[in-house]
């Protein structure tokens, strides 16, 4: 089977790497195994929000110097601070192209409020999570930045009667605590939801906002709301709407006269989901092609060149592509792999970032940055694999599988994803001129 592109891996790096190469008339392949990480994530994105050393970061971009000293292999530095500007404005406009409205600005990280009531620097959030702005009046190196408190004193915030994944007690605890904030606590009963009340597997937020996005339930949603947010100025609920787009909450809104903001759930998330389906339904209308449920197993080579693709579904059948795409995640989508020997890449066999004694994988200071989340696939600065010491002429790899960054501790795992996923299409592109 003959494609333009063949990307590994349908997570935010992949996605988005096959939907701009697809934008520019390449013919691409999306092998997907499993769930996308995004099911699992906020629908924030990070770019960059502290430093390994540390220091807390509020204008990512003026960091990236600082960046390039203390961490040369993280991708950042390997893709040059200037292509870092220009490809985060670059994905801001693509997210806009999935019809994603999101808030935020690469020059400025902004606080947005978690499920726990707290406040955590991010780069891009959806519209509908309650956001306060970061402000740096002196240099980010010199001093720690500061930041606004939320617009409201009273809010309502509302969990769902027999919804265990949000609690409502915590982030009001918090917003009172840290905010000064009012905070009106409450649970909403709604029958249209005992069904899957009566089932707690089921009774997720993905189910509960299908049921909650249909326009017959908006006017017994709101009249509950209204029951039990009396005079507050703003309500927050947990995600359980808009798996598709933003048109429940604004009927919500619209029938309530204020704001309604809506805070992330454990796993399942409806953010990331929704994510995750407008870059999915994006890369579908372009004429992507998506493998879901497939697995790839091992390759060809030809020098330093990876001629053939075997995947678990084709069996004997080789995808076959002159560029390549390894997008596959870190160890939680089995993108790498660890045993007794070391860790490793499973599929091509490539050159990793790790350490030779397990002891020295992890911390026992289980809030310490952990070793092992550093670890993964060597790319040059066209972020083109590494093999045997050689970067490969025709693979590259992006997001998670690669090594030299702490996403968690960096805060910039979406960053790395996003903007190595433009990275790798533009030099593609430039490589292989018009399609």
């Amino acid at each position: 089977m003959q494609f333009d592109v063949v990307v590994i891996g349908g997570g935010l790096a992949g996605l988005s790497c096959a939907l701009r190469l697809s934008e520019q008339g390449r013919r691409c392949a999306v092998v997907s195994n499993g769930q996308s990480a995004l099911y699992f994530a906020s629908g924030s994105l990070d770019l960059l929000a502290q430093l390994p050393d540390g220091t807390p970061v509020a204008a990512p971009l003026d960091a990236l110097p600082a960046l390039a000293q203390q961490a040369p292999q993280h991708p950042y530095s390997l893709i040059g601070a200037s292509q870092v500007a220009a490809l985060a404005n670059e994905a801001q406009q693509l997210l806009q192209r999935c019809g994603l409205a999101m808030q935020g600005d690469s020059r400025m990280n902004h606080l947005r409020v978690t499920p726990l009531g707290t406040r955590r620097a991010t780069w891009l959030s959806p519209q509908a999570v309650p956001t306060t702005p970061l402000d740096a009046p002196l240099p980010w190196r010199s001093i720690a930045p500061l930041d606004a408190p939320l617009p409201w004193r009273s809010i309502a915030l509302l969990g769902i009667e027999g919804f265990l994944d949000f609690q409502p007690q915590l982030a009001a605890s918090s917003l009172q605590r840290q905010q000064g904030v009012d905070v009106r606590v409450g649970y909403l009963h709604l029958p249209a939801l005992d069904r899957l009340r009566n089932n707690p597997s089921e009774f997720r937020a993905v189910n509960i906002a299908r049921v909650l996005d249909m326009p017959e339930q908006h006017a017994a949603l709101a009249e509950e709301i209204r029951r039990l947010a009396d005079e507050a100025e703003a309500v927050f609920l947990p995600a359980c709407l808009g798996l598709e787009d933003d048109r429940a909450l604004q009927a919500l809104q619209q029938r309530l006269g204020k704001p309604v903001m809506l805070l992330p759930t454990l796993p399942p998330s409806v953010l990331g989901m929704r994510l995750h389906q407008a870059l999915r339904q994006r890369l579908v209308q372009l004429g992507g092609v998506l493998m879901p449920g497939d697995r790839a197993l091992r390759a060809e080579f030809d020098g330093g060149r990876v001629t053939a693709l075997y995947t678990r579904n084709h069996g004997d059948i080789p995808l076959r592509a002159p560029q390549l795409v390894l997008a596959g995640g870190s160890f939680f989508s089995n993108g790498l792999s660890s045993d007794i020997n070391g860790i490793r890449e499973p599929v091509f066999g490539l050159d990793v970032y790790d350490r030779a004694e397990r002891a020295d994988w992890c911390q026992r200071d289980l809030f310490a940055p952990q070793p092992y989340l550093q670890f993964g696939v060597r790319t040059d600065a066209q972020l083109r694999a590494v093999r045997q010491g050689q970067a490969l002429d025709n693979l590259y790899a992006i997001g998670a599988v690669t090594g030299g960054y702490d996403p968690l501790q960096q805060g910039c795992g979406a960053g790395v994803s996003l903007l190595g996923a433009l990275h790798v299409a533009r030099h593609i592109v430039e490589q292989g001129g018009d399609a």
